[in-house]
């Protein structure tokens, strides 16, 4: 990961730097997480996939200040928790709403005074309590069951007052495991609708691991664990633009849409000011682009030393594909020609094997930048 931008601090909830983890001692310790980074915006509703023992929960709990850190830092809210203790400690974990499987109710309260409970260490008034209480059981469904005991509730709805109490205060971030896995589809849709709410209307960020492919069409970002490790990271609203301007781009078009997610989650994001150069003639090409939005000048020296422009190129186009087909330097300089220019750009080695994997794909782009001379 790049080093961090202390520009984006106010903007930042979360952020994870190598985090690893480790469980036993001596011949028996085993490392379960794996140099892990990641910043979760504020705003953002972030799913977390993988299958079991991947390391999802123990990262979740890393994050939400409820485990020591073992190796690697950890910041909320812009405040690194690595090393926090005592009231430190829960001064951090309050600006967090925890929700898991297990819902560690109070059976000898109601769910209204579960859900109040939360409220307690923020000392409001008892009308406010009461008022606040009250009206998220009720946006849960559960106003006709405030003044029941767990015992009295079915597992749907105990889950639901969980949600609540990690709710009541809207928290600035929400770690959720498997909130939905005790309720049906309309109590699940109901959940995370009201968790998508706080981060559209509010800014609060929400990390929910989950298994439940029914709320994906609410979520902002994916992140898929395998073994310990942070496999894939993907915006959703980037990668679904992509494979749109992919689709477009006859090179891409033999592709099956599984292939150009794959090519899609791999490109990143970039932004370049009026006449800022993207890629410059006689480097070392390292990332093949495709224009989002804007307008690019295609430029070469000529025999006086002077850029001569070549071609103008809009969105939808791409460029810095032969210096990583032919592994030769630049041949053109690229650059921003409008006042702000967005661009997708993918990797060396990830173009290489997108194309490698496809002799149909290699021929075709091969076909193309030839055609261009």
């Amino acid at each position: 990961m790049a080093a961090f931008d202390s520009s984006k601090l106010s903007r930042i909830s979360l952020r994870a730097d190598k985090v690893n983890h480790f469980y036993g001692e001596g011949d028996s310790r085993n490392q379960v997480l794996f140099d892990n980074c990641i910043e979760i915006e504020a705003g953002q509703l972030v799913i977390m996939t993988g299958p079991s023992g991947s390391g999802k929960t123990t990262l979740l709990t890393l994050m939400g200040a409820l485990r020591s850190i073992q190796s690697g830092r950890i910041e909320l809210m812009g405040r690194e928790i690595s090393g926090l203790e005592g009231n430190d400690l829960v001064a951090a974990r309050r600006n967090i709403g925890f929700i898991f499987q297990m819902h560690n109710l109070f059976d000898s309260l109601t769910a209204l005074e579960n859900v109040k409970m939360a409220m307690q260490f923020n000392r409001y008034p008892r009308s406010e309590m009461h008022r606040r209480g009250t009206e998220i059981l009720e946006l849960l469904g559960l106003g006709h069951r405030i003044d029941y005991k767990p015992k009295a509730l079915s597992g749907g709805q105990r889950q639901r007052v969980a949600v609540a109490r990690a709710l009541v205060n809207r928290p600035k971030l929400i770690l959720a495991d498997e909130p939905t896995a005790a309720l049906d589809k309309e109590a699940s849709r109901i959940v995370v609708g009201l968790l998508k709410e706080l981060t559209t209307q509010e800014g609060c960020s929400v990390i929910m691991v989950t298994h439940d492919s029914r709320i994906l069409e609410l979520a902002d970002r994916i992140v898929n664990m395998v073994d310990g490790s942070i496999r894939s990271d993907v915006v959703l609203r980037d990668a679904v633009r992509i494979c749109e301007f992919l689709r477009t781009v006859e090179l891409f078009q033999h592709l099956t849409p599984t292939e150009i997610t794959n090519i899609a989650e791999k490109m990143k994001r970039r932004r370049y000011e009026k006449n800022q150069i993207i890629i410059r003639e006689g480097d070392q090409g390292g990332e093949f682009f495709l224009i989002s939005d804007g307008l690019v000048d295609v430029r070469k020296a000529d025999s006086n030393g002077q850029d001569k422009r070549l071609a103008t190129l809009e969105a939808g186009k791409f460029f810095g594909e032969r210096a990583l087909l032919v592994d030769e330097p630049r041949n053109a300089t690229c650059a921003a020609a409008s006042d702000q220019v967005e661009v997708f750009a993918l990797g060396k080695d990830d173009f290489k094997r997108a194309i490698d994997a496809n002799p149909s794909f290699r021929d075709q782009i091969q076909s193309a930048y030839f055609a261009r001379q």
